[in-house]
């Protein structure tokens, strides 16, 4: 590798992680305004044109205001704790290919690394969170933030197994770990259609690993007082709170390359094969590219609005409620997708289409079936003492 390539490849990830830390902030300010439009009352809409600049004076408040660091905490490893949760969610970005932009040379520049085991290195780096939070817990020396700590650690435990089994069935249809043939095997039908089960359980598993409502027990003010992060404040807070929004925003991006296509949306390649005689290659690529990135951001955005919806709409879940979805619900599911998926791929190889159907068909029944599972309100009963009357 020459130093051009250095340069180009260090000038790609610090593109990246600008345009990760940018999406951050105004996705801030798009779960704001939908979450006051969703509830009926009045969002941010004083800094800037209908609250445009909030998120820049949200960033100004966050940076000056007064870094305190308790006596009685573990200082390096309070201090170090931001970074570890920060840090992996921007690196998540790195394996997904974000459009298709041809290189010349069989390469794709919307893509930072291609690696042949990209869905493994997905999984670690996504369990790789969970360690920001718990030692941010442990080194605050606050008992309320070691309980979110200790939740933090039992509540990915749970999840990353209906995590991983609902990637495995893509794995399993597609036959590769590199992303981007996983995109190339959606050419002809998403993986939504035959995964719907595998969609389902990724998705709440996903809103679990990512400690967003109604999971968001490791941060419960009502119980925790603020959870792992009550005793940082101005940037150290910050990174804590980019690190969920960003990983938020990126397994909504793992999502969409897994199982809606990725960048893919039809007639891409029919307008790029009329642009080639008419503007050139190379300019028929870069817009292919663009228009590209422009679908897999306009997918991503759709999944993101439904998080939001989500943490509009539905309650915090109790901590037992949280630990039943993931072993006896959840957990089972994943087990169900892989085994159709395996079953379907032996005795339908050469009919996917019919394959897809049976799957998604079952997929839907076993969805309907475990939402009556789910978490139900206890029914207590209330004795009633009747105090006889005083003579």
């Amino acid at each position: 590798m020459s130093w051009i390539d250095i340069v180009i490849l260090v000038v790609k990830c610090l593109v990246l992680a600008l345009a990760a830390t940018g999406l951050f902030a105004y996705f801030t300010l798009f779960e704001r305004r939908t979450l006051a439009r969703l509830q009926n009352r009045v969002g941010p809409n004083r800094a800037g044109p209908g609250g445009f600049l909030q998120p820049i004076a949200d960033a100004l408040k966050l940076f000056f205001k007064e870094d305190v660091v308790p006596a009685m905490a573990d200082r390096w490893v309070y201090l170090l704790s931001p970074a570890f949760a920060v840090i992996p969610a921007l690196i998540i970005w790195v394996v997904l290919p974000l459009g298709y932009w041809p290189d010349g040379q069989g390469g794709n520049l919307l893509q930072l690394a291609s690696i042949d085991v990209g869905i493994l290195y997905l999984l670690a780096v996504t369990s790789l969170g969970v360690y920001g939070i718990a030692i941010a817990g442990w080194a605050s020396n606050n008992k309320y933030s070691m309980l979110g700590g200790v939740r933090a650690s039992a509540q990915v435990i749970s999840y990353e197994l209906a995590l991983g089994l609902g990637v495995l069935g893509v794995v399993m249809q597609a036959g590769s770990f590199r992303t981007e043939q996983i995109v190339e095997q959606q050419a002809g039908m998403w993986y939504i259609v035959p995964q719907f089960l595998g969609f389902v359980v990724f998705l709440i598993a996903a809103t679990a690993e990512v400690v967003r409502a109604p999971f968001d027990l490791v941060e419960a003010e009502q119980e925790l007082v603020g959870g792992y992060n009550t005793e940082y404040g101005s940037m150290k807070f910050a990174l804590f709170f980019m690190s969920e929004y960003i990983k938020l925003v990126a397994m909504n991006a793992v999502a969409v390359t897994l199982f809606l296509g990725g960048w893919r949306f039809p007639g891409l390649f029919t307008l790029h094969s009329e642009l080639i005689p008419m503007i050139g290659e190379p300019l028929a690529n870069a817009v292919l590219g663009l228009l590209s990135l422009g679908a897999f951001m306009l997918k991503v955005a759709l999944l993101s609005f439904v998080s939001v919806w989500v943490r509009a709409t539905v309650p915090r879940v109790r901590y037992d409620q949280l630990m039943d979805l993931g072993w006896k619900v959840l957990l089972p599911m994943g087990l169900v997708n892989i085994t159709v998926t395996a079953v379907l791929g032996v005795l339908l190889p050469d009919q996917p289409l019919v394959a897809a159907v049976v799957g998604f068909v079952i997929g839907a029944v076993v969805v309907v079936v475990a939402s009556r599972r789910g978490p139900r309100p206890r029914r207590e009963g209330v004795t009633l003492v009747k105090k006889p009357a005083s003579s």
